[in-house]
């Protein structure tokens, strides 16, 4: 029989909503770290922010089947709860809670978020229903936890910036973004890297390069489509890659009228059947 709550060292392993409840019932100042496990370098960051600017920090991990497109892509998303339980335990994380599916679904109806024409842009054309996923499983995460800040990575910055725009307007709970961690090769850390071989990573460090080099380009020329276009068409062939999505929006509406605005390189392309996210 699995203990419903378990005290390892100083970090509490929860994994039901009634101790959830009891054992943050008190705390003003806590800080979230939503995630899906297999948890990295990026996620440590994530955490070392929450615990500066909070006096007590939450990790989830639940790998939340509503925001896949795919069943398959669902089951072969890495997990291994072990050696996340052992990293979150060296970082002196306060409260890691592991719910089932049932228990934040509660077999309730979905309330489906809807996105609007101009937010149904980048990985949000190209993967129907995920982000509607994601708002709908942390809108559930924030009305059970009632975190004061939620820590986010910019690696999926459109992801950050729904889930500011959705979530701020409905909780008091500020919607916090945390650079982008890179390994020396300037790959962007991410879960799914482990589903690529050595040979690969070393293919998507040459593409961020590639990339990093075109966002400086595009600095001093912001209307140069056909350089994108060249590249895109480039990095295809090199790398035998199929490209969803290559091109720049500014970064306060996430439109593409990138004068005098600050703005990112977004990327989402398929390496050897992994899909991968960036931006610069």
């Amino acid at each position: 029989m699995f203990y419903l709550l378990i005290l390892i060292l100083q970090m509490k392993l929860i994994r039901q909503i009634t101790d959830l409840n009891k054992a943050i019932s008190n705390q003003k100042e806590l800080g979230f770290v939503p995630t899906m496990g297999s948890l990295h370098k990026g996620h440590t960051s994530l955490i070392n922010s929450s615990k500066q600017k909070c006096k007590k920090t939450l990790v989830s991990i639940f790998v939340n089947p509503t925001q896949f497109n795919s069943t398959n892509d669902f089951k072969n998303y890495p997990r291994d709860l072990n050696k996340d339980i052992k990293l979150l335990k060296s970082l002196k994380v306060d409260f890691l809670y592991v719910p089932t599916v049932s228990q934040i679904y509660n077999n309730k109806k979905r309330r489906v978020t809807r996105l609007n024409k101009s937010q149904k842009i980048l990985c949000a054309k190209f993967r129907k229903g995920h982000f509607e996923g994601v708002l709908d499983v942390l809108n559930r995460f924030t009305n059970i936890i009632k975190p004061k800040k939620i820590f986010m990575g910019e690696k999926d910055y459109q992801q950050f910036f729904l889930v500011r725009y959705f979530i701020e307007k409905k909780y008091k709970t500020k919607i916090i973004a945390c650079k982008t961690i890179r390994d020396i090769n300037k790959v962007a850390l991410s879960s799914r890297n482990s589903l690529l071989d050595l040979e690969n990573l070393k293919k998507v460090g040459k593409i961020s390069l590639t990339l990093i080099k075109l966002k400086n380009l595009i600095k001093d020329n912001i209307k140069n489509k056909k350089l994108i276009k060249k590249i895109k068409i480039d990095l295809i062939k090199k790398f035998k890659i199929k490209i969803e999505y290559l091109e720049c929006r500014n970064l306060i509406n996430l439109n593409t009228n990138l004068k005098d605005k600050p703005f990112k390189l977004f990327v989402a392309y398929y390496l050897k059947g992994v899909r991968l996210i960036d931006n610069f």
